[in-house]
């Protein structure tokens, strides 16, 4: 009975414990506001820069934390300026250029002597650019710094490297319609630029085929030259000494015809349409809508940050993910480019049941922003979320030093995301409203839909005459 009698006991103290805690934080407001004192300032680093006789443009930072050199290197190329008919070219002069090897050393013996080194060198040519990259401890540099000057200037293209890039192309095309993220990316963006844009067209097997090993070097020989190249170091050396370090070995790099080819252009007309890709083998819709973006050196682009960053997160996420529980996964971006227009999409992962509804309710969001003003509470908390999230492009040196050279490739000033920042702080309400009224367009949206149709909650025809897209593969000649 005494047994019984005390175990009561302490479940009542526990009781009244919990009872006096829960009654405790309901007396906390949780709107309760907070200060907390400014960030600290963030120190950009101080950047040297210098043209060497042949045309090469430097941006040197020091950095001593930590024994270390890393070298990037932009080349003034891209994909947007490979033939039609050989689509591929330049992702294949990238590969090989790194694989290939040199006059002097294969591509194995230069993977040896990097592995040795601890050195890490990638070499890739995207849409608008080409890169390299070089990792290395300071004590290697030199080296490392030979072995890229060597493949710089003196390139093999081996063919069987071509080859098994080409090898590797095909693969890439053979398995291109096994995810449907990939798809409906893809897809999307030639419904925005056009089939035939060089911004949304993709490698073939008959354009792979077409490429020749000619065709590799004539690629490199018009491109990679100092005179179309910008190269930025940072790490642990003197800057003077850096200077004549690679003014000793990449100095000789023979000076060529600079690349005077403008970014091709964007012809975009505003249209409605719905279209559709068949994918029978999920259970679940991946739906995209939207229209062409801009540039980020458009005036505006610091408040259509703050803009897509309310539409997608603080409404479109909210209605569709949070109170209705339509979809997985939903985002949004108004995609802004540094040389082409960018593309405004918001979009969805959601069951096939709920594929139209979730459409209709981002074609409600797009129309009610641009309406009325948005509240108080959504401008500080999109204003926030960018802010606090800002100090995260800072958290190296070399993060730093990367971004200022992409700038610099581009044509921005250097310190281009400082002054986004700057003007983002400044976004007012009025200021939303006006570029939502300006820069979007509901009524002319392009949807696309990639899913299983016979498991949709309505027919996507209840939102406009459907264009089915074939994404069959189609076989070499």
């Amino acid at each position: 009975m005494d047994k019984n009698h005390n175990m009561m006991k302490i479940r009542l103290a526990i009781l009244i414990v919990l009872l006096g805690a829960g009654l405790s934080l309901a007396q906390k407001n949780p709107k309760d506001k907070f200060s907390f004192p400014p960030l600290n300032p963030i120190q950009m680093p101080e950047v040297q820069r210098v043209e060497l006789p042949n045309g090469l443009k430097l941006f040197l930072v020091e950095d001593h934390e930590f024994p270390t050199i890393d070298l990037w290197i932009l080349i003034r190329t891209g994909a947007v300026f490979e033939p039609a008919s050989k689509v591929g070219l330049a992702a294949i002069t990238g590969t090989a250029l790194r694989t290939g090897g040199t006059r002097s050393k294969t591509g194995d013996e230069i993977d040896r002597e990097l592995d040795t080194l601890a050195a890490s060198l990638s070499i890739g040519i995207s849409s608008t650019a080409g890169n390299i990259s070089l990792s290395t401890l300071k004590e290697n540099f030199d080296q490392a710094l030979a072995i890229l000057a060597d493949i710089l200037t003196e390139p093999a293209f081996s063919e069987d490297q071509i080859e098994l890039a080409r090898i590797q192309q095909r693969t890439a095309i053979a398995r291109r319609n096994e995810n449907i993220r990939s798809i409906a990316a893809r897809e999307f963006a030639k419904l925005i630029y056009g089939q035939d844009s060089p911004y949304a067209r993709h490698p073939e097997y008959q354009t792979i085929n077409n490429i020749t090993r000619n065709d590799v070097v004539d690629f490199y020989q018009k491109y990679f030259h100092p005179n179309n190249a910008w190269l930025a170091v940072c790490g642990d050396f003197k800057s003077r000494e850096m200077i004549d370090k690679i003014a000793a070995v990449l100095g000789k790099w023979q000076r060529g015809r600079p690349s005077t080819e403008s970014w091709p252009s964007v012809s975009y007309q505003e249209r409605y349409s719905v279209n559709f890709i068949e994918k029978p083998d999920v259970n679940q819709s991946n739906i995209i809508l939207g229209h062409l973006g801009g540039l980020m050196s458009n005036p505006d682009y610091p408040a259509l940050l703050v803009m897509n960053q309310i539409l997608s997160f603080e409404r479109m996420f909210k209605r569709i993910r949070t109170d209705e529980g339509l979809a997985y996964n939903v985002w949004g971006s108004y995609g802004a480019g540094y040389v082409n227009p960018g593309i405004f999409s918001c979009g969805a992962q959601t069951k096939s049941e709920s594929t139209v509804r979730a459409l209709e309710i981002m074609l409600q969001e797009l129309k009610r922003i641009m309406e009325q003003e948005v509240s108080d509470e959504e401008l500080a908390r999109a204003k926030d979320g960018y802010l606090n999230s800002y100090v995260f492009n800072f958290e190296t040196r070399s993060q730093i030093v990367d971004r200022m050279l992409t700038f610099a490739y581009y044509g921005y000033p250097l310190d281009f995301m400082e002054q986004v920042k700057s003007k983002v702080e400044k976004v007012t309400k009025a200021d939303i409203l006006r570029v939502a009224r300006t820069y979007l367009n509901p009524d002319k949206v392009q949807i696309l839909v990639v899913g299983k149709k016979e498991d949709f909650d309505k027919p996507l025809s209840s939102l406009g005459d459907v264009n089915i897209i074939d994404i069959t593969i189609p076989p070499p000649r």
